[in-house]
């Protein structure tokens, strides 16, 4: 099979199609999502403060990582709620239970940057 048949082509071709698709989806997230642009705005201010808590690269890396976990939970969370809000809003506990499991799951990533950033800085400053 080849990728001709895709919808969205092959090669190059696709992944330019795929990047725009994403620059779409930051744009709609930034637009419309009150919580992405808070946890964007707090890894905006942490990201500079990473270098100075960080013993070395990969302490650094682990912990920008945590801060595009916040974000990329929250991008799904929020496609969650979207596609569900699409398929009808009238309450429904299916409906219900999915938005209140991809909040749990925003949580849980906040939960994991509060951890190491707090690990961190205790480290830092023992």
């Amino acid at each position: 099979m080849t990728d001709t048949n895709k919808p969205n082509g092959g090669g190059i071709e696709r992944i330019i199609k795929a990047t725009y698709c994403s620059y779409l989806g930051f744009k709609a997230a930034f637009k419309e999502e009150a919580a992405f642009r808070q946890e964007l705005g707090l890894t905006l201010i942490l990201f500079p403060v990473s270098f100075w808590l960080a013993d070395g690269v990969l302490h650094w890396a682990g912990l920008v990582v945590t801060l595009l976990l916040v974000l990329i939970v929250e991008m799904l969370n929020s496609a969650i709620e979207a596609l569900t809000d699409r398929v009808g809003t009238e309450r429904h506990v299916l409906s219900g239970r999915a938005k209140d499991m991809g909040s749990a799951a925003v949580t849980l990533a906040l939960t994991v940057v509060a951890i190491v950033w707090g690990a961190s800085l205790y480290l830092k400053l023992l």
